[in-house]
């Protein structure tokens, strides 16, 4: 059973998280989104962007690297090998964009078991140097009860 004493817990921020140009191309090209915005400067720029602009998924390559560590510490007794992700929600308070440095606090929303399974909602707040809002994730994340 996780340790449900984590519930309402801040991790420590992490970050920060250097968004580069080539990570956001690299990104854009994994998934195969060939928007100018993602690949171009000019084009961004001429879109109203001061740099690059990341695509809206972007952010899991920073944030999911917190969650995992957090998963895989025995001290909560998450069962990483049972996991699926039940649901996932992005708010933007602006884009993320090429320039950035990101910092990222992993909240510990929530924890439920039903018929068997244990239930995770986990917040994250992500914000720039200046400590001004970027984004914010939500994940439901599911695993099997241990038999």
């Amino acid at each position: 059973m996780p340790d449900e004493s984590y519930v309402g817990r801040s991790l420590p921020t992490a970050g920060p998280f250097q968004v580069g140009r080539e990570k956001i191309r690299e990104f854009a090209t994994a998934i195969g989104d060939d928007s100018p915005v993602f690949h171009d400067v000019e084009a961004a720029r001429a879109a109203g962007h001061p740099d690059l602009v990341a695509p809206p998924t972007f952010s899991v390559s920073f944030t999911m690297p917190l969650l995992e560590a957090f998963l895989r510490d025995p001290a909560f007794g998450w069962d990483y090998t049972r996991m699926v992700h039940g649901d996932q929600r992005i708010t933007f308070h602006r884009p993320i964009h090429a320039g950035d440095e990101l910092f990222t606090t992993v909240n510990v929303d929530d924890l439920r078991s039903r018929a068997g399974s244990h239930m995770l909602t986990v917040r994250c707040e992500i914000a720039d140097a200046d400590d001004t809002p970027v984004a914010t994730t939500t994940a439901l994340l599911v695993t099997q009860a241990a038999s």
